[in-house]
């Protein structure tokens, strides 16, 4: 039976890094529509120059082209047994479309970890936050999960950096607008019994610990 994971938390709380230790552990692909689509920016296919067209025009793509995008991701020959979703769905009409597009596919939503995180601990995690130049799926904290070398990636030696969004004011209002618009996406999964709310203070082995727990226990029922 193909495990498909939708991971969910404001910016900060931990998701990518808990999606890699997922990832690892259960072979299953980390999908993100970010990464998704800067591949795109490589390719010269129809759906990817559309896509193009419409990032260089500073608009959002819509849900249906990024539906599609997210279904050729899932026919890739390493998603036969699911996928970990990260960033998407990120609204009610995209968790619609989710629900359909693995229908399709003999699949459903088998877990939506929640990791909640305070306001104010978020706002510290973000300003605190590195992504790496060759791989941004490698992040640190320089409170939580510092580099062992300041300034470069334990994993390949890439450069580190901070995106320029990543300060105080700007995470703050990051993270409102995502609580205006995931909450009714939490109450959807939630009423649905896939809803698995953690508390993502604690460390990173704790959440994990939760995180696999809860996963096991779907994957039994």
């Amino acid at each position: 039976m193909a495990l498909y994971i939708v991971l969910v938390g404001v910016q900060g709380a931990g998701k990518g890094t808990q999606a890699a230790i997922l990832s690892q552990q259960y072979h299953l692909p980390h999908v993100t529509t970010g990464g998704l689509f800067r591949e795109m920016k490589t390719q010269d296919t129809p759906l990817a120059r559309e896509i193009q067209r419409i990032m260089n025009e500073g608009s959002l793509v819509p849900d249906d082209i990024t539906v599609q995008v997210v279904r050729e991701r899932l026919q890739q020959p390493d998603a036969v047994n699911g996928a970990i979703f990260d960033g998407f769905p990120r609204t009610l009409p995209q968790a619609e479309a989710l629900d359909k597009l693995l229908g399709d596919l003999g699949g459903k939503v088998n877990l939506v970890p929640f990791f909640n995180l305070d306001r104010e601990t978020a706002i510290k995690r973000i300003s605190g936050r590195w992504e790496c130049t060759l791989d941004p799926k490698h992040v640190y904290n320089e409170n939580s999960n510092p580099p062992k070398v300041a300034g470069i990636c334990d994993l390949d030696g890439g450069k580190l950096w901070q995106r320029p969004d990543d300060t105080p004011e700007a995470a703050a209002k990051r993270i409102d607008l995502f609580f205006e618009k995931t909450m009714p996406l939490l109450n959807y999964y939630r009423g649905r019994g896939l809803l698995n709310e953690i508390n993502a203070g604690q460390s990173i082995e704790a959440v994990t610990a939760e995180m696999i727990s809860a996963l096991e226990k779907a994957k039994a029922g």
